[in-house]
């Protein structure tokens, strides 16, 4: 039967003044990442700057709540989500809660931080006019999905504190697809596929040294091949010719490729595994480095890729290396690998979030933006559905 569409996750813009109501300073809130210490005879006051700076004041009985609510600044729109009590001395801080048990707090935090605010009219950014601002949320049957705003917030959250709090963009974006991966396809017991029957592994051509050139087209070596990347400072080239000569070994963007010796490096404890990238190309497959021959129909480049950086895969590889100095492995101890295999449609979206976040990191490497701001960017257009 088919599958009903009220189940369907659908994403909607919603005002926040829709979602959360305010209070006036002068209450008492509770913030866990702005102070490290509190004492039992004093609780720490927010004042109005850029810094929240803290000073101190007597504890009061019956202070102490433990709901959660976010701090905003009309004079910078910061924006701090507190857990931890605190006594607010300034007209232009508010503390926001929500309207209903259905609004996940943290969620609405995390897709503010991505809004774009534009002050040539506005000295000072009222919330009253923050308020109008608008911010996607799932719903299901017309009413705000709580499971769906939790899970992304999980996944979050486990990224930033894998990453170590998204000092390095690189490191915050790898995590930040490794949660993701992990909740949409190893959660469970999946069915599992031998790689053979949806991506056999292709060895590489012995070609000869003799026929090397100063120039040409570059050959793949097991050197080439590290973890992410294609180095190419050791380059190897061929004669132009060779690249319709050879044509079963041109490698094409997309293409995924193994390192079938030293598959896993111990400084790095990772499998040698690339994905072949635009810049890349023209270029020859050598021996002893494999590609996937990927059945469209049945399997995304993207997920078997992003699978073989699991550490299941590693422990798959790690069975089959020997001992030696120079482990190897072949074709065929790679294909006899079980991997699972969820629907199509669901590894085409994982597919899509890979595309978004490939492009945040081509952007910051262009314009240096803040490694934050680009997280917050992916938090607050990256969820069009596609998790």
């Amino acid at each position: 039967m088919k599958q009903i569409q009220a189940n369907k996750i659908e994403w909607k813009e919603v005002e926040i003044g829709e979602l959360l109501d305010y209070e006036q300073p002068g209450d008492y809130i509770v913030q866990s990442e702005i102070i490290k210490e509190k004492t039992k005879s004093s609780i720490p006051v927010l004042t109005a700057n850029k810094s929240f700076i803290l000073g101190y004041t007597e504890e009061k009985e019956g202070i102490y709540d433990q709901s959660p609510v976010i701090i905003f600044d009309d004079f910078t729109t910061d924006t701090k989500f507190v857990d931890f009590k605190f006594k607010v001395k300034s007209s232009a801080m508010k503390l926001l809660i929500p309207k209903s048990k259905d609004v996940n707090l943290k969620f609405v935090f995390l897709m503010m931080k991505g809004i774009q605010l534009n002050f040539s009219t506005h000295k000072r950014y009222y919330l009253s006019v923050y308020q109008k601002r608008k911010i996607l949320m799932p719903f299901k049957e017309d009413k705000l999905d709580v499971e769906e705003q939790e899970r992304i917030v999980n996944i979050l959250n486990n990224s930033l504190e894998l990453s170590g709090g998204g000092e390095k963009i690189e490191k915050l974006f790898d995590e930040f697809l490794k949660s993701v991966f992990y909740e949409m396809f190893l959660k469970g017991t999946p069915d599992l596929v031998e790689l053979r029957k949806v991506a056999p592994l292709q060895g590489g051509f012995a070609f000869k040294s003799k026929d090397y050139t100063h120039d040409g087209i570059k050959l793949v070596k097991i050197t080439n091949v590290w973890n992410n990347i294609l180095i190419w400072e050791d380059k190897t080239f061929l004669p132009n010719s060779y690249l319709e000569k050879y044509s079963p070994f041109s490698l094409k963007e997309g293409d995924v490729v193994l390192s079938m010796t030293r598959p896993i490096i111990k400084s790095l404890n990772s499998v040698k595994i690339v994905q072949i990238k635009k810049h890349d190309i023209p270029c020859l497959l050598n021996q002893r480095v494999g590609r996937f021959l990927v059945n469209k129909n049945k399997l995304s480049a993207n997920y078997l890729l992003h699978y073989c950086y699991t550490d299941k895969f590693k422990k798959e590889i790690e069975k089959y290396c020997s001992t030696s100095l120079q482990p190897n492995i072949s074709s065929n101890q790679i294909n006899a690998i079980e991997i699972p295999l969820p629907p199509l449609p669901l590894q085409q979206k994982f597919a899509l979030i890979v595309e978004q976040v490939e492009k945040m990191k081509e952007h910051i490497n262009k314009t240096k933006q803040n490694s934050e701001e680009l997280f917050n960017s992916l938090v607050s257009k990256g969820f069009r559905g596609e998790l």
